[in-house]
């Protein structure tokens, strides 16, 4: 009896522990949350309480872009699951296998392990988590550019989150079709999707809403671009991206500085394009502390407002970089708002020319 109240009193440590991790990873404490995580792995002896803190570390780094580390705890986690003889964890870890190795760009041992899944019929969890190996499935068939295959693993999909009313499921497959519907170059069902959603992101808001949100808003970026529609693509994408940062979710702030490039040259404005660039990838390394990086950035930056001449005429400092108010003068020349108004004359500071009715910007 002794023995059985301290396994008992383990396994409630570790679900302390666990749950501390959340807290921590849910209010962006995203090392320290891993750190705890680390621990319970290293001292847990309760195999169900592993494989769960496993599952958290899969997802954690899938999120930070560490694909490689993902696989890692991903082994890990079949090991154990073989070992609790669960065919219901064996199901999730196979799943946590093909996940990681779609990230990876590993599509056949994707669409292996998703079929092993799927082989694994009768358990309660195996039959919830079937949507899921369904989508992932789909995004290897896409990978492949097998894409009647990958749409009919979409459509099974989005049938097992209508019929369990899952929306979360629902919405991450909405945006895959969005991808696949942009490779297909059929932009309106590309938009179509990811607009879908987004409409459930503000329907149903959860603690996943704001993650799908960005994807979504990405989505619906690529869309708009492609669709000519070059305005509403940096809305999307910019939404994306302050998603992005703040979660610190570095696959998607990638994908989002791509779609700033296209946009860009799209628009023709290529010096205006590296500018953004620069501007978003210094705030990228001063938060992971890259210093060498971080000082490349800044240096290219301002190299861009030199060439551009991106810099108010008064105070010397630069346009752009932060949210302030402009104002243009007749002449062409503009100015940050509060220099002018500080200046106390109707003449251009730049070019003397009288100054009147003046726009802002």
């Amino acid at each position: 009896m002794r023995l059985f109240n301290a396994w008992e009193m383990g396994q409630d440590q570790t679900k302390q522990q666990i749950e501390k991790g959340l807290h921590l990873y849910q209010s962006n404490q995203t090392e320290k949350a891993l750190q705890v995580w680390m621990r319970v792995l290293e001292k847990s002896a309760d195999p169900a309480g592993r494989f769960r803190v496993l599952g958290c570390l899969i997802t954690a780094h899938a999120e930070m872009g560490r694909y490689k580390d993902m696989l890692k705890f991903a082994v890990v986690q079949i090991d154990t699951a073989r070992e609790l003889e669960d065919p219901d964890y064996l199901t999730e870890g196979y799943l946590n296998l093909a996940r990681s190795n779609e990230k990876l760009c590993e599509f056949q041992k994707t669409i292996s392990y998703c079929k092993t899944c799927l082989n694994m019929q009768g358990t309660t969890v195996s039959l919830q988590l079937n949507g899921q190996v369904s989508l992932s499935m789909g995004n290897a068939f896409l990978g492949l550019s097998v894409f009647q295959k990958a749409l009919e693993c979409f459509e099974k999909a989005l049938r097992y989150a209508h019929n369990n009313d899952d929306k979360m499921l629902e919405c991450r497959v909405c945006c895959s079709l969005g991808n696949f519907y942009a490779q297909i170059k059929d932009y309106e069902k590309a938009l179509f999707f990811p607009c879908k959603a987004a409409e459930l992101v503000n329907d149903y808001g959860t603690g996943w809403s704001l993650k799908y949100r960005a994807m979504s808003q990405y989505h619906m970026a690529v869309a708009y671009r492609k669709l000519g529609r070059l305005a509403d693509a940096m809305d999307c994408c910019e939404e994306s991206m302050k998603i992005a940062l703040q979660h610190g979710d570095r696959p998607l702030q990638a994908l989002c500085l791509l779609c700033f490039a296209d946009i860009h040259l799209s628009r023709k404005d290529v010096q205006l394009g590296l500018l953004k660039l620069h501007c978003l990838c210094e705030r990228i390394y001063r938060t992971k502390g890259q210093q060498r990086e971080l000082r490349d950035h800044v240096v290219k930056f301002h190299e861009c407002v030199e060439e551009m001449e991106l810099y108010c005429g008064m105070c010397g400092e630069s346009i752009g970089e932060k949210n302030n108010q402009l104002q243009a003068l007749p002449c062409s020349h503009f100015f940050h708002l509060k220099c002018l108004q500080t200046n106390g004359t109707r003449g251009c500071p730049n070019c003397r020319r009288l100054s009147v009715k003046p726009g802002y910007v």
